[in-house]
C-alpha cells in the first residue's frame, strides 16, 4: 500500500461505535519501528517487572510483621481510608497479583526509562485495534494482529468487565475488546457492566475485571455490597483489591538504602541490574528533617530547602503524586523542575511536602527522551512529513492464568512533538503500534 492508501484504510477501519471517544491524534502511515536491542530490552523487562511486583507484595506484608521495616506499610497506607487499608491486608487475596502490567517507558538514547508502572491500564482495546489494523496493512506489529486479544483472553479467561463512571472514557475500547472475544467460537460470552445498572444478586458468582480505581470507591455504586461479596468469596476481582500495589512510591523505594539488602536477596542479579538500568533514581518527598550529618543519596543535599535553590541543571527532576488520587494519572500532577522558574519549582516542592500526610509525592531523575523522526500525515499536502518527536512506549505484559510466564502482547507508542517535556496522549501526537526494525510492510 502507498502512504495515502494506508491513511484511507485507517479512516475506513475506525469503528462506528466510538472506540476512540473524545480522542484525537495525528495519523501516520507507518507503525513505529524499534531497533532489535530495544525490543530485546522490553521483552526482558516483562519478567523483571513481574518479579519486582511480587517482591513489592512480599515486602508490604513483611513490613506488617517486622518492626524494623514497619515504616514501609505505614508509608504505603498513608492517607488511605481504613476500609482500603483493610482490603490491602485481606488474607483471601494476600498472594494475588495483577495479571496485566503496563510500564510507561520513555525512549532514551541508551534504552528506556520507567516513569510509571500501571496494573490497571487503559489502552488495551486501543492497542488491540491498532495492532489489528496496521497488521492488515502488511506491517509486522509486535505481538501480532491478535496479540492483545489473545493476551487478555489467556490472563482473564472468564472475567466480565466492570467500569465505573470515573473510568467511563475507556468503556468503548473495552466493549470493542469484549466483542472481539465474544466473536470467537468456544468461549463463554462476556459483558461490559456498569455498577449503576446492576443489583447485587446479578453479581453473585461473577469473576470481574475491575476497571475502577480504589481511590474512587466512594463514587462507585454498589461498592460496599461488592466488597462484602468479595470478602465472602461470592464474587472475585482482578486486579486484586490492593491499593498499595498501585503506588509510584515503589519506584522510589527500589532505591532506598534501607531496602537494598531486601532487593538484593529477593531479586535475581539479572532482574535487579535490569531494573537499576531502567528505573530512574527516586526519593520520597517526606518533610521529616534528616540528621545534620546526613544527605539525601544522589542529591547531596541535607534538606528540601536546599533543593528549592537549585539551578536549572540541578533541577532536572520530576515531581509526581504517588497514586491514590484523582490527579494520580494522565500526568496531571507532574512538575518538571528545569521547565519551571526557581519560584515555581519551590512552590511545587512546598505543595508536595504539604501533601505528604494524605498523598505522598515522589521525586525522580528526569531522563530526556531521544529525538527521533517519524512520518506524520499532513492533510494539507496529502502526504507525509517527518515530525521531530520524542516517544513514550507502553508495552502490555499479560500473565496467563495459572502461569508465571509473562507474555508481551503489544506495544503502544505515543509519538509526541519533540518540544513536549511530558509525553502523553494529545491531539498533536501520533498513537501507533510498534514493529521491529526492518519489519515494515510493502
Amino acid at each position: 500500500m502507498s502512504p495515502a492508501e494506508r491513511i484511507a484504510y485507517l479512516r475506513h477501519a475506525f469503528p462506528e461505535q466510538g472506540l476512540f471517544r473524545d480522542k484525537e491524534w495525528v495519523l501516520s502511515p507507518e507503525a513505529f519501528a524499534l531497533d532489535h536491542d530495544t525490543v530485546d530490552l522490553i521483552e526482558s523487562l516483562g519478567p523483571a517487572l513481574r518479579a519486582f511486583q511480587r517482591c513489592c507484595n512480599q515486602l508490604y506484608f513483611d513490613s506488617l510483621e517486622k518492626p524494623e521495616i514497619a515504616w514501609v506499610a505505614r508509608l504505603l497506607d498513608q492517607g488511605k481510608p481504613e476500609r482500603v487499608i483493610a482490603l490491602n491486608r485481606y488474607k483471601q487475596w494476600r498472594d494475588d497479583l495483577p495479571r496485566v502490567l503496563r510500564p510507561d517507558l520513555v525512549l532514551t538514547e541508551d534504552g528506556v526509562c520507567i516513569s510509571e508502572l500501571d496494573s490497571l491500564p487503559g489502552g488495551i482495546g486501543l492497542t488491540g485495534w491498532l495492532n489489528e489494523t496496521y497488521a492488515a496493512m502488511g506491517q509486522a506489529v509486535i505481538g501480532g494482529a491478535h496479540g492483545m486479544i489473545d493476551g487478555f483472553a489467556a490472563a482473564f479467561p472468564h472475567e466480565d468487565v466492570l467500569i465505573s463512571r470515573e473510568s467511563g472514557d475507556y468503556q468503548p475500547e473495552m466493549e470493542w475488546l469484549i466483542n472481539r472475544l465474544n466473536a470467537r467460537t468456544g468461549g463463554l460470552p462476556r459483558s461490559v457492566m456498569n455498577s449503576w445498572n446492576l443489583t447485587p444478586t446479578e453479581l453473585i458468582g461473577s469473576s470481574i475485571y475491575r476497571f475502577f480505581e480504589l481511590f474512587d470507591l466512594a463514587n462507585v455504586e454498589l461498592a460496599d455490597e461488592m466488597l462484602k461479596m468479595a470478602q465472602e468469596a461470592e464474587i472475585s476481582f482482578t486486579p486484586p483489591l490492593k491499593a498499595f500495589l498501585e503506588e509510584k512510591l515503589w519506584l522510589a523505594l527500589f532505591w532506598s538504602p534501607q531496602l537494598q539488602d531486601f532487593w538484593s536477596r529477593e531479586l535475581s542479579t539479572e532482574h535487579r541490574d535490569l531494573l537499576k538500568r531502567c528505573i530512574p533514581q527516586g526519593w520520597v518527598m517526606d518533610p521529616t528533617p534528616i540528621p545534620p550529618f546526613a544527605v539525601y543519596p544522589g542529591l547531596n543535599i541535607q534538606s528540601w530547602e536546599e533543593a528549592k535553590r537549585n539551578g536549572s541543571k540541578q533541577r532536572e527532576l520530576a515531581l509526581k503524586i504517588s497514586g491514590f488520587s484523582e490527579v494520580g494519572w494522565g500526568s496531571r500532577s507532574v512538575s518538571i523542575g528545569h521547565d519551571l522558574s526557581q519560584e515555581q519549582w519551590a512552590a511545587a516542592l512546598d505543595k508536595a511536602l504539604a501533601n505528604f500526610p494524605t498523598g505522598p509525592y515522589i521525586m525522580q531523575r528526569f531522563h530526556r527522551g531521544k529525538v527521533v523522526q517519524h512520518p506524520a500525515w499532513d492533510e494539507g499536502i496529502q502526504g507525509s512529513t517527518m515530525m521531530k518527536s520524542r516517544v513514550r512506549l507502553c508495552p502490555y505484559y499479560f500473565l496467563p492464568k495459572d502461569s508465571e510466564e509473562t507474555q508481551l502482547s503489544g506495544i503502544l507508542a505515543t509519538v509526541c512533538p519533540a518540544d513536549k517535556k511530558i509525553l502523553h496522549g494529545m491531539r498533536d501526537a501520533m498513537m501507533l503500534p510498534c514493529i521491529g526494525s526492518g519489519s515494515r510492510g510493502q
